[in-house]
């Protein structure tokens, strides 16, 4: 447990000036935070000099670590070169090039053949929130200025800024922030552990997906809808795996209706599946790619909007009849982060990042669901390559969650930083996984061991607290 702040240090400083994101901000005045010092391969150190294996790779995003001299070095070698310099009125520099043409050569197969150019911006919120504004202004380009509106997905994570955060299906998100705006809106979450029917298939589960999305288009307008926003896979829903031909229904939906395919693949790009873009594991081929985190590792900020040449052609035909593109951000495409990325690109090949991923994110896999497919207090374990979760549960014959009171999850969390571990809990107790991808057999066994010891501890705690007197 963090040990309440006092006099000057690092903790009490905290509490007195820095406001947290994702954080109970007026529980955190009384518990502090966990202040990390440093950080060496799949680890990280607090201030006290405890480790702890990071299982998330901090937020899904450093993919080589946490201590990788060649990315620190290309950061210097740019500073020293041309710390800054921007993307506006025509302006450029190599990097940003190099950058885009290295994604470009990379990218998945999109809606009408190939990504034709990349913008960049320095978050996942950003380059969603960009896709939407892209968006509307091709359809404006395509005199269509009716056809706005944007569909997301129950439990679907976009980002935070009041665009993205529309799109966004999370309560959190929306509670108190008067979200989503107007013309957003939610289809289901394919989640087929908790939303199939008994005896359906994944299948027949999939297509009730697409049957629901379209009649949501239909009752909306099929005139009125600009496009779906979807991961490869939720994360931050708590890692749910699309089930068997979801996207191909999806798609056929989507194409009836004209209406374009966003994949954010924020945190399932780069190899993070056990192929290059979550959209080849799944069959996806969206007109809109969105990438960052392990873009540069998360080293420095970073995103990427990547578009198909139908969308590129009605942005710049518009730009044309206005006489500018009318969006951007001082840091688009800043040249430290991006020979940083371009860093990170290189060694990834070199590495053969996705061999790896196949190899180490089987055992993973394996070994996830070998020790925790029959646990107790373990419902559904899911997961591909080198992403997964498990999730609590309080009946597993009735697939029955805890009550959101008993912050099983939460516990859970803390009773894994006294054991080495930094976890993430998620909506419905949902602990995922998504480790640095130059993780190794040996270090995903010893964070399963530590996992599974949480997990019997939290099992502990529950009973404790299920048979102590009421106060």
């Amino acid at each position: 447990m963090t040990p309440p702040p006092i006099g000057n240090s690092a903790a009490a400083r905290d509490i007195a000036a820095v406001l947290h994101p994702y954080t109970d901000l007026k529980a955190h005045q009384e518990n502090g935070p966990l202040v990390i010092a440093r950080g060496k391969g799949v680890r990280v150190f607090d201030e006290n000099g405890k480790a702890y294996i990071e299982t998330v790779a901090g937020l899904w995003c450093a993919a080589l670590g946490f201590d990788n001299e060649r990315l620190v070095q290309a950061a210097v070698r740019q500073m020293r070169e041309l710390p800054f310099y921007h993307a506006f009125t025509g302006r450029s520099h190599e990097p940003m090039i190099r950058l885009a043409e290295m994604l470009l050569e990379r990218a998945p197969a999109a809606n009408g053949g190939r990504m034709s150019k990349v913008f960049f911006a320095n978050s996942g919120s950003e380059a969603n929130d960009t896709a939407i504004k892209m968006i509307w202004y091709a359809n404006n380009a395509w005199g269509r200025p009716q056809k706005k509106k944007i569909i997301g997905r129950v439990r679907g994570y976009h980002g935070i800024t009041i665009a993205s955060g529309s799109a966004t299906g999370q309560v959190a998100n929306h509670k108190a922030f008067d979200l989503p705006l107007p013309g957003f809106f939610h289809t289901m979450c394919p989640s087929y552990y908790h939303a199939g029917l008994p005896g359906e298939s994944e299948e027949a589960f999939s297509q009730r997906c697409a049957d629901e999305l379209e009649k949501l288009i239909l009752a909306e307008g099929p005139d009125t809808i600009a496009a779906m926003f979807a991961e490869p896979i939720q994360g931050a829903g708590g890692v749910v795996v699309p089930p068997k031909g979801y996207f191909a229904a999806i798609q056929k939906v989507l194409r009836k209706y004209d209406i374009l395919l966003v994949a954010d693949e924020v945190i399932t790009g780069f190899a993070r599946t056990g192929n290059y873009w979550g959209s080849q594991t799944y069959d996806m081929e969206p007109d809109i790619l969105v990438c960052a985190k392990a873009l540069s590792s998360s080293y420095l900020p970073i995103s990427a909007v990547m578009v198909n040449q139908r969308v590129f052609d009605g942005l710049a035909a518009k730009s044309h009849e206005i006489g500018t593109f009318g969006h951007g951000f001082t840091y688009s495409g800043h040249p430290v982060p991006a020979a940083v990325a371009i860093e990170t690109l290189t060694i990834y090949d070199e590495i053969d990042i996705v061999g790896h991923v196949r190899e180490v994110g089987a055992h993973f896999q394996a070994e996830l669901r070998r020790r925790f497919q029959d646990h107790p207090l373990i419902g559904e374990v899911r997961g591909i390559g080198l992403i997964g979760a498990v999730e609590l549960i309080e009946d597993k014959a009735a697939r029955k969650n805890f009550d959101p009171s008993r912050k099983a999850g939460p516990k859970l969390v803390k009773l894994a930083e006294a054991n080495g571990l930094i976890c993430r809990a998620m909506v419905l107790d949902s602990i995922g996984f998504s480790p640095p991808l130059i993780i190794t057999k040996e270090e995903i066994n010893e964070m399963l061991d530590l996992f599974e010891k949480t997990v019997d501890d939290l099992a502990v705690q529950l009973r404790r607290e299920a048979i102590a007197p009421v106060a």
